[in-house]
């Protein structure tokens, strides 16, 4: 409080607390929380004037109540956030996808070593060795449902340890998998790359580089790191893992899978009782992230309305006087608690009230509650391990399996030389991928990411192959440029 002159004329400004912490929600559910407050408070004439004791006596009082602002429309607010969030979201997930590809583009095009195919998956035993086109497909069909067989197995294997809450052999399996990419692919990798730029380099010294490569992603992966490096290490995990597909899968096969994996991760996603709507619906239901090993994030923040909550009760409202002299919320200087005996005026003001000093106003202004944008996701009972800090951002997320394969088709038709190919390929994942963003905005629900793109880019690249490829020669051969 402050003293002026020898009345001691005192103003305690106070401010509407809301003590409700939201939710993370998405940004068209908060804008319309916010308003729908606004609403209730202008409709419930929640507005606070200014509060005066009369000379007579403390039980006159006059309640002068001043006109609120009306609450601003929601749709603006909501425009805004799209406009701000939807943008960025399409970006942050172009870019990790550009460099997924190109990283795999620069590898094949540069690394003759992914183009050769004398080793096979042990989940392809028909290499297509037949010189007849229909033996090739039916070669192909088999190893693609084969592999599809291997993967739907693994997912809902997965799926069984999640549900059983079994979090140490989940983690267990991720750990050893990024042990393989990281030391034994990632040795197969520089070797072939030193090999191919005739670079000379000891085995110590490539021992000693490995070695710091490999531990640093293990951290950065399952622990902790900077974001940018995690998501570096997860962009070469994925090049890495698509370079080992094209490498080991028969030439048709390939294309089989492509399409088959597609067909998998509309199922897998979009049916109830999918095995990966399963998983997604089991980490909201648990308030847990999915594992990091598995998810590329884009961490777009989703704003979090918050003020400081009342101790004890969640969605109290209370008029409480500001802290003087840095005391903590919620306490008096003497310790006490603000809501309190005489609401959390201390005793000077109480004994000075008593000998009858003379009349106090209270003037409480009309603020709305300040919020503050901060993320407070609720955390379960029984948390898991991996349970996310409070500091943990949230945005569009795409699985490290997206990355993989949208790398195999643009890899995989740069292994042919044709860049007209391949910058169809590329273009096509691109619309595919804005797209499917487009549909997640729409229907506000987990969509598999694979289809769209993959089928868009299965008939550029076949489309190109077969029609621009044949015409741009003739043109060349003709000497006739466009």
């Amino acid at each position: 409080m402050s003293e002026s002159g020898s009345d001691l004329d005192a103003t305690e400004h106070t401010a509407l607390m809301d003590g409700h912490i939201a939710e993370a929600r998405p940004d068209r559910e908060l804008a319309e929380r916010i308003a729908r407050k606004r609403k209730t408070k202008s409709d419930n004439q929640r507005s606070y004037g200014s509060v005066e004791q009369i000379e007579g006596g403390p039980s006159g009082a006059s309640i002068a109540q001043q006109p609120r602002v009306p609450a601003a429309p929601v749709e603006p607010q909501i425009e805004e956030l799209e406009l701000k969030y939807g943008a960025r979201h399409v970006i942050k997930l172009f870019v990790p996808v550009t460099l997924c590809m190109l990283v795999v583009v620069a590898t094949i095009s540069s690394i003759n070593f992914y183009s050769v195919k004398d080793v096979y998956l042990a989940y392809t035993p028909f290499h297509e060795e037949s010189p007849y086109a229909s033996t090739k497909v039916w070669n192909a069909l088999a190893n693609s449902m084969i592999l599809l067989c291997v993967i739907a197995l693994m997912t809902v294997l997965l799926i069984v340890l999640y549900k059983k809450k079994c979090y140490k052999t989940i983690h267990g399996w991720l750990i050893l998998s990024s042990l393989i990419l990281l030391f034994l692919f990632s040795y197969l990798y520089i070797e072939e790359a030193l090999i191919a730029y005739n670079i000379p380099m000891d085995y110590i010294t490539l021992g000693f580089v490995l070695w710091n490569f490999g531990v640093m992603g293990m951290i950065v992966i399952h622990w902790k790191g900077p974001l940018r490096l995690q998501q570096a290490y997860l962009i070469f995990i994925a090049a890495l893992m698509a370079l080992v597909f094209i490498k080991y899968l028969p030439e048709w096969t390939t294309w089989a899978v492509l399409a088959v994996i597609s067909i998998w991760d509309l199922v897998a996603v979009l049916t109830p009782k999918g095995p990966l709507r399963i998983l997604v619906e089991t980490a909201q239901e648990r308030n847990e992230p999915i594992f990091p090993a598995l998810i590329y994030s884009s961490t777009v923040m989703y704003c979090m309305a918050a003020a400081s909550p009342a101790p004890g009760a969640a969605g109290e409202r209370e008029l409480r006087p500001l802290q003087p002299h840095g005391t903590v919320e919620g306490e008096g200087r003497d310790g006490t608690e603000a809501g309190g005996g005489e609401a959390g005026f201390d005793a000077a003001w109480r004994e000075r009230r008593d000998e009858g000093a003379a009349p106090r106003r209270l003037r409480v202004d009309s603020a709305p509650p300040r919020y503050v944008t901060r993320l407070d996701p609720p955390h379960a009972p029984h948390a898991p391990p991996h349970a996310p800090d409070l500091d943990e951002e949230k945005g569009v997320k795409l699985g490290l399996g997206d990355f993989i394969f949208y790398s195999v088709l643009v890899g995989k038709a740069s292994s042919y030389g044709d860049w007209n190919t391949t910058l169809a390929c590329f273009v096509a994942i691109l619309i595919g991928l804005c797209l499917t963003l487009l549909l997640l905005a729409i229907l506000k629900k987990a969509l598999p990411a694979l289809p769209i793109s993959i089928t868009f880019g299965l008939i550029f690249y076949f489309a190109t192959r077969s029609v621009v490829k044949p015409f741009a020669d003739a043109l060349a051969a003709e000497q006739v440029f466009i």
